[in-house]
């Protein structure tokens, strides 16, 4: 090879770096940051077999219907009090060519879920109150723990990212091959109401419910009840010892199925929190999203960082969500 051409190859391939360089989105860079931490957790913990194997059980009395009790009151007296506040409304206002619902039935709605969300969520710590061990610590929630399960929140949901994206890839793509080219993920209704009304007090409530409220009950309910409750009672049927803590709470200790039942309770409360949500193009993804929330839960015993993880996951969307509207 001439040296004009080893000179011309150098600086062919030099531009096609720079040109490669230039062609990643901060998309691709996040990705690729989520998957130096995933490797990361996977050496340390001998691909995820070690992972939980210093969790500890949270003790508690609860019965087991318990985490019924929040579920009958969402699907119950919350979607009853919004038909109730729509009949006094009257019915929907005539369509503009906007799909979908009109602004203030949506508005309407989400203020109801605002309200009924916050008694919801009082009730629910009412109740771990109440069979916690340790009241509301023993139950995950301590102020002191704030700032380091925000920013260990930002590491769970950056690791589990790729797997998040990857999860939406490969359903776009059976779905174009089940139900043809022209499939595509349907948006959640809050990110589609994000996208087609421009109303301040409308997107303001979107704000709340995705952020602070729907993070909040649901964390609360699938993370801190029915998780704890089925890890619980897989630990008490698999010979675990239960005894009492001296003030009538349940106290379980250590065994050699910890770590197996931690991720059984773990699939099982994300499962529940997937088929929560009604578009089932989503359940993989939501899922994962869930998987990774429940994992934070039982690493770190507290229910701030699940809690922190959907937030920041629910803040990230509707900023996607701004930024193409």
């Amino acid at each position: 090879m001439y040296p004009g051409s080893v000179i011309s190859s150098i600086v062919n391939s030099q531009f096609s770096i720079v040109n490669f360089y230039r062609s990643l989105t901060p998309e691709h860079w996040i990705c690729l940051a989520g998957l130096i931490l995933l490797a990361y957790w996977l050496l340390r913990t001998s691909l995820g077999a070690k992972a939980l194997s210093g969790s500890t059980p949270r003790r508690n009395s609860m019965p087991i219907y318990l985490p019924l009790v929040p579920l009958l009151l969402w699907f119950g007296p919350v979607p009853m009090a919004a038909l109730a506040a729509r009949g006094l409304i009257g019915q929907f206002q005539p369509r503009t060519g906007n799909a979908g619902p009109d602004w203030q039935i949506a508005f309407l709605d989400n203020c109801v879920f605002i309200v009924g969300g916050i008694v919801i969520t009082a009730v629910i710590l009412l109740l771990a109150r109440a069979h916690f061990a340790r009241r509301l610590k023993g139950f995950g929630l301590n102020i002191k723990t704030v700032p380091a399960d925000f920013l260990c929140a930002f590491a769970n949901l950056l690791a589990v990212w790729p797997l998040i994206v990857a999860a939406i890839s490969v359903t776009t793509y059976l779905g174009q091959h089940i139900w043809g080219q022209d499939y595509q993920m349907q948006p959640h209704q809050e990110l589609q109401l994000f996208s087609e009304y421009s109303q301040l007090p409308l997107r303001i409530t979107i704000v709340v419910v995705a952020v602070i409220v729907a993070p909040l009950l649901e964390e609360l309910l699938f993370r801190g009840l029915v998780q704890t409750m089925v890890r619980s009672l897989l630990e008490t049927r698999t010979g675990t010892d239960v005894g009492t803590d001296g003030h009538g709470q349940v106290s379980v200790s250590p065994c050699s199925g910890r770590s197996k039942s931690a991720w059984v309770a773990i699939a099982a409360g994300s499962g529940l929190f997937t088929l929560m949500h009604a578009n089932p193009g989503h359940w993989p993804a939501l899922f994962i999203l869930g998987a990774c929330m429940g994992y934070a839960y039982e690493k770190s015993g507290s229910l701030l960082r699940p809690i922190f993880v959907h937030a920041i996951f629910n803040g990230a969307s509707i900023a996607a969500a701004l930024s193409q509207s």
